[in-house]
């Protein structure tokens, strides 16, 4: 993996943005923006539609000039489009050439990252491995599923073995079995040494694959930390209990919410092993028969839903 030195101790960031602001007119796309990225990290980005992650991450990749604030990759300033050499770029929409094959798409980015002779006939071979297309290398791109293409829209934007890795949204529109095998794919990516930023939608994706999680909202940086941290500084840690009863409740019963459908039922409980058993016998008590039970702990979607409110912004 080329990169630049990090500080023994291993504490700097490789990706730092200090209160990045840009606006559009009268429209203020980031708001004096704050982040860091640290060495092997995964780091997902998450915000409403118009939260600003595009902008941000089209500021990263140096498509968009800051009003203000700054950018330092390993170190170093960035400004305009240069000095990314060790940074990579997967954009949200398919980046590839449709009448060319996998492996001559493969080699026309390795090329464009710079990468010739030896050392690309490598890289490409190692591409259609990784993505699982080695059978596939002499294909047009066009005969390709969408999974297939995300995979190799991925492989494109990483050849060059960089250091530091955009994922824009890399698995929308995918099929689950397309989904897990991008995940293994960004799995060995880190384990490479790459440290990655991950801009998605699918709260699942962040929570089960993401070292900390910053939300944006408005242009700002609203919440950051690990899930742990979010859900202790925002919901707390009480798990939620969904309750399938034989009928709707006569009256109403200590701890227990009304559900929509009159028989589901929910209720809030912060200590599993004390407060389920208590609520379980006032139920019982009111004859009532529990037909389906299920806990869910605290979850980046409540989470995220309390910061942003639950309308639909596009």
């Amino acid at each position: 993996m080329r990169r630049p030195p990090i500080e023994e101790d291993g504490t700097n960031p490789v990706l730092r943005v200090a209160d990045a602001r840009k606006s559009y007119g009268a429209t203020e796309a980031l708001r004096g923006v704050s982040l860091t990225l640290g060495p092997g990290e995964l780091l997902g980005l998450l915000g409403p539609n118009g939260a600003g992650k595009t902008t941000l991450v089209r500021a990263l990749a140096g498509r968009v000039r800051l009003d203000g604030g700054a950018i330092e990759l390993h170190g170093q300033p960035l400004q305009g489009g240069g000095g990314r050499e060790t940074l990579g770029v997967v954009p949200q929409d398919i980046a590839l050439y449709p009448l060319l094959s996998a492996r001559e798409n493969l080699q026309a980015f390795g090329e464009l990252n710079g990468l010739r002779g030896a050392n690309l006939r490598e890289r490409v071979a190692w591409g259609l491995e990784w993505t699982g297309l080695k059978d596939r290398a002499k294909d047009p791109v066009k005969q390709f599923s969408g999974g297939m293409k995300r995979r190799l829209n991925i492989a494109c934007g990483v050849l060059h073995e960089p250091s530091v890795v955009l994922l824009d949204e890399p698995t929308t529109g995918v099929d689950p079995q397309s989904r897990e095998r991008i995940y293994e794919m960004l799995r060995r990516l880190r384990a490479s040494g790459a440290s990655l930023l991950l801009t998605t939608h699918q709260l699942e994706e962040a929570e089960s694959l993401c070292d900390r999680i910053v939300i944006l909202d408005h242009g700002r940086v609203i919440e950051s930390g690990t899930l742990a941290e979010l859900v202790s500084r925002t919901i707390g840690s009480a798990r939620r209990v969904t309750l399938h009863l034989d009928r709707a409740p006569a009256s109403a019963i200590a701890g227990l919410e009304d559900g929509a459908g009159g028989s589901l039922a929910h209720a809030q409980v912060s200590d599993v092993g004390r407060d389920l058993p208590e609520l379980i016998a006032r139920i019982t008590a009111a004859g009532l028969r529990i037909e389906d039970l299920e806990v869910r702990p605290p979850s980046l979607q409540s989470v995220f839903l309390h910061l942003t409110g639950r309308e639909l912004r596009e």
